[in-house]
């Protein structure tokens, strides 16, 4: 499949036909935007537009107004092929603020999923409980230095509520996680979301990150998902392309906080 049509296809399977990302959000289409609302601790925000020159300040402000009114921040998902073209500029005007740029990559999960076992002293531990969720949190919270606890909500709700939808694993050097992610599968399409994947400083360029990867991929592939598709930092961008994923536009979230 060639980019152009595979970057169509996400848009329209994972963008303009959003499902809601956990049992406690939903998603809601209003003119020609689909947003999530998921509450204090989960994801709130602009997952798709289409917009042009003349509405794009009005179907902003809507966004601001409602999720205001709601009591709650949001974020603004932003794509590189997204329009108008100036609609970074406009959101920075309504007072978003800009978080670094990702770059979107998708690969196949049936390569992916070859080889790449972890290395010497490390063993990889599939999530089902609060004590695994922890370990996820812990290399969450020293990897990224951010507080977990958003986290933590969300990784075990998906356990209790809908297991099925979600692969956490964490690695382990003997009792120590060093390395931990999630997949996020979306049914009814073919692609399965990697998120969360970071090793702790010491433990990174021994293959603990691509072996994590191959993890995921396999059980992708096991539930008949076809495309892996990741938002990839900068560091995490050239480990992932000499795996084969393939970058096909950037990423940006723009945040909107509400004035207390």
């Amino acid at each position: 499949m060639d980019h152009a049509t595979l970057l169509a296809l996400h848009d329209r399977d994972l963008r303009e036909g959003a499902r809601p990302d956990g049992p406690g959000a939903r998603v809601e289409r209003t003119g020609c935007v689909v947003r999530q609302v998921a509450g204090a601790l989960g994801w709130n925000g602009v997952v798709w537009s289409a917009l042009d020159e003349s509405g794009a300040d009005a179907a902003i402000a809507e966004q601001i107004a409602y999720y205001t009114g709601l009591g709650l921040g949001f974020e603004w998902k932003l794509y590189g092929h997204d329009r108008p073209v100036d609609l970074g500029k406009r959101l920075v005007s309504a007072g978003f603020t800009p978080e670094p740029e990702e770059t979107l990559m998708i690969g196949e999960a049936a390569p992916l999923a070859r080889g790449a076992e972890p290395p010497e002293g490390i063993r990889i531990l599939p999530v089902t409980d609060a004590e695994g969720v922890d370990l996820v949190v812990a290399v969450h919270e020293q990897v990224f230095d951010r507080e977990g606890t958003w986290l933590r909500h969300r990784l075990l709700e998906r356990l209790a509520a809908d297991p099925g939808t979600m692969v956490a694993v964490v690695a382990l050097a003997g009792d120590e996680p060093v390395a931990a992610a999630r997949m996020e599968l979306v049914p009814g399409t073919r692609f399965a979301g990697l998120w969360g994947g970071g090793t702790v400083e010491g433990y990174r360029g021994r293959g603990v990150y691509r072996a994590l990867v191959a993890h995921r991929a396999r059980a992708a592939v096991a539930r008949g998902y076809r495309y892996l598709q990741v938002d990839a930092s900068r560091r995490s961008r050239p480990v992932l392309e000499r795996l084969g994923f393939v970058p096909l536009t950037t990423t940006t979230p723009y945040v909107y906080t509400p004035q207390r």
